[in-house]
């Protein structure tokens, strides 16, 4: 039997550090429960109080999670680097690994000859002065969005989408306040709005996106925020479509407490129209990035919206980072330009569609409900996330648990099949079935 990792302490302080410590270092991994309040004062001689004060700082630091009769447990994904991972379940040796959510290197299109181009055409040496969002880059990014019906008067650059989201909530909200996500969605993003101190609601998603009942809740409890994945959603592949993108839009319109998010993270892989919601609310921000289509590591995003809080970004960035590199701003600016670039965007779009519908049909072969409208990613609910997990794993096949994107929808897996070959699917589909009972018809969330 594993024993027990010890917490130690005299103080808040000193107990919320010896959890991190214990974290840190892997002795309490993702999912560990602490101690009950009592039971650890007791055991500690300390005040009840004072180990309260521990774990509600270790809760607003986003480190540990408290969830009602299962007690407080480390998070997930704690926002504190590891010596070792542990937030999700070991491959058995030889696993197929289709649990990481990344594209296939093997359709992202060559970078060498766009930066031997860049290495001939670079002039002298940027400065600090200098630094900003090149104007050329502006021009190309404003046409790109206005082609899809996004207005982008005000155009900044961020570190990639996550960057641009944080640095959004930054700006307009403060540590308490609510933010209105989708559930299931972007664990990234749970993990930054817990590390934030923000405090999430979440909102349901069937194939059409944020549902207009869930996003009204979240209003009447307090969301100082809204974030709204456009389209390719993670987990579930959700699109936003243009009946719901309507509805949304008059249920947000005139709402100047509230600011709008819009992640467009794989933009051009999508493959389906984008029907924006940019412009819905006063404070709003739209945030395309280039990880999807051409590399994850490029880590720059557009971000355009209104004035007041694009200035707030670029302002913030300016006391920060400073600015996102110009030699990647003129990698982007090349990538873009070049024609035979977005033939091989747009055909892998195409073989991500092909690879996820032959999937999500021999699931519905077998009697499984799998959901995945858009993007590298298919959903499919299941009765029981770890036996399903575990299960799959011990057949040969690693997926990622749904706990990892949920706040209360109901039990799922996410599978990423941007890299899954054609005779791989059927081998696939019947583990699936073997691991999970059929769940019948129904959208993602309880």
């Amino acid at each position: 039997m594993a024993v027990r990792y010890q917490i130690s302490g005299g103080s808040s302080a000193a107990i919320s550090a010896s959890v991190e410590t214990g974290i840190r270092t892997g002795a309490l991994t993702a999912g560990s429960a602490l101690p009950a309040v009592r039971a650890l004062a007791a055991e500690l001689a300390v005040s009840p109080a004072t180990v309260a004060k521990a774990y509600q700082e270790l809760r607003r630091r986003g480190l540990v999670v408290t969830a009602g009769r299962h007690g407080t447990r480390v998070r997930p994904r704690p926002p504190v680097a590891t010596r070792r991972a542990a937030l999700r379940p070991p491959s058995a040796p030889g696993a197929r690994d289709l649990s990481q959510g990344q594209p296939d290197s093997r359709l992202l299109p060559p970078l060498g000859p766009h930066l031997a181009a860049l290495a001939a055409e670079i002039g002298p040496p940027v400065g600090y002065a200098s630094s900003a969002v090149l104007p050329e880059l502006a021009e190309v990014a404003r046409a790109r969005l206005a082609a899809d019906g996004v207005p982008a008067a005000e155009i900044t650059v961020t570190g990639g989408a996550l960057d641009g989201i944080e640095r959004l909530l930054a700006a307009h909200l403060r540590p308490g306040d609510a933010v209105a996500v989708e559930d299931p969605g972007w664990a990234n993003l749970l993990d930054l709005v817990a590390a934030a101190g923000l405090r999430p609601i979440g909102v349901p998603v069937d194939p059409d996106g944020p549902t207009v009942a869930g996003v009204r809740d979240a209003l009447a409890l307090g969301a100082r925020a809204l974030v709204v994945t456009s389209r390719a959603q993670n987990p579930t592949g959700a699109a936003v479509g243009i009946d719901r993108a309507v509805a949304l839009r008059d249920l947000l319109a005139g709402r100047p407490d509230l600011l709008l998010i819009e992640d467009d993270h794989a933009a051009e892989l999508a493959h389906v129209p984008l029907h924006p919601l940019a412009g819905a609310t006063p404070a709003w921000a739209f945030v395309r990035s280039v990880s999807k289509p051409f590399g994850p590591d490029l880590r720059l995003a557009v971000l355009t919206g209104d004035e007041a809080t694009v200035a707030r970004v670029a302002g913030r960035a300016r006391v920060g980072a400073g600015w996102v590199s110009t030699v990647l701003q003129r990698l982007v600016l090349s990538l873009w330009r070049d024609p035979a670039t977005a033939g091989l965007v747009r055909r892998a779009g195409q073989e991500y569609e092909r690879r996820r519908d032959a999937l999500l049909a021999a699931l519905a072969a077998r009697g499984l409900t799998g959901y995945g409208r858009t993007g590298i990613n298919v959903w499919l609910p299941v009765p029981d996330e770890t036996v399903a997990v575990t299960a799959l794993r011990d057949a040969g096949w690693s997926v990622a648990p749904g706990a990892l994107f949920r706040i209360g929808a109901e039990p799922g897996v996410r599978i990423t099949v941007s890299t899954l070959d054609d005779a791989e699917v059927e081998p696939l589909a019947d583990a699936v079935a073997a691991a999970v009972r059929p769940t019948g018809p129904g959208g993602f969330s309880a």
